[in-house]
């Protein structure tokens, strides 16, 4: 994994779960996918772990199939077993230095800082990139807070020196100006997986983080 391919799968990410796809969660990550999505992430809330393994293989496969990076959320023990690209955790998860211990150099780790001292300490102690937000607000999340703004994302991305993506309220007409202040990709929910068609909403948002970068 090097940081020019790191930055290159995280375009444009999508995080989805069941819960948050009522026509299919394979069927509509394969359209996304099909409209230029880079990276998924899987964030499943309900399920055992064998039903989650088991959605996690499904959803890796069709990442390979186009091209695109697997992540899981918080889950370093499944992340291992499927052989996703990465993981992501967040403040109230397994600690950054225990993930990279145990899984070593190769696997892409982000961090969801709540603080400019969690962006640069997460840099020193082996986070791969960093998931800055909610940039605009969001109601996908419900612990997401207030919206931050793009200020605070530039900030985090010059303090941390790691490659940043913007999340939170983020959609086709807003996504370059999250890249223009630092941000190598976006990450979205509603922004595709609310839409009629995810396919094309992929498509413009693609286009507009294409062509901002």
């Amino acid at each position: 994994m090097t940081v020019e391919t790191l930055r290159d799968r995280l375009r444009l990410y999508l995080v989805a779960g069941a819960q948050d796809t009522p026509g299919g969660l394979l069927e509509t990550v394969e359209a996304a996918l099909t409209g230029g999505v880079t990276a998924v992430q899987l964030r499943e809330k309900s399920g055992n772990d064998l039903e989650i393994l088991t959605m996690a293989e499904r959803l890796k496969e069709l990442c390979d199939d186009h091209g695109a990076a697997f992540f899981l959320n918080d889950r370093l023990d499944l992340a291992l077993a499927v052989g996703a690209y990465g993981l992501h955790l967040g403040v109230d998860d397994l600690p950054m230095p225990v993930a990279r211990r145990i899984a070593g150099p190769d696997l892409a780790i982000g961090f969801s800082p709540e603080t400019d001292s969690g962006a640069r300490s997460a840099s020193l102690e082996g986070a791969s990139y960093l998931g800055i937000g909610p940039i605009y607000g969001t109601a996908s999340k419900d612990d997401a807070g207030p919206p931050i703004g793009l200020g605070i994302l530039r900030r985090r991305a010059a303090i941390s020196g790691l490659p940043v993506i913007g999340i939170g309220g983020i959609t086709a007409q807003n996504a370059g100006q999250v890249i223009s202040a630092g941000a190598v990709g976006v990450a979205v929910m509603s922004a595709i997986l609310k839409a009629q068609d995810p396919r094309g909403a992929a498509e413009a948002l693609r286009e507009a983080v294409d062509g901002a970068r």
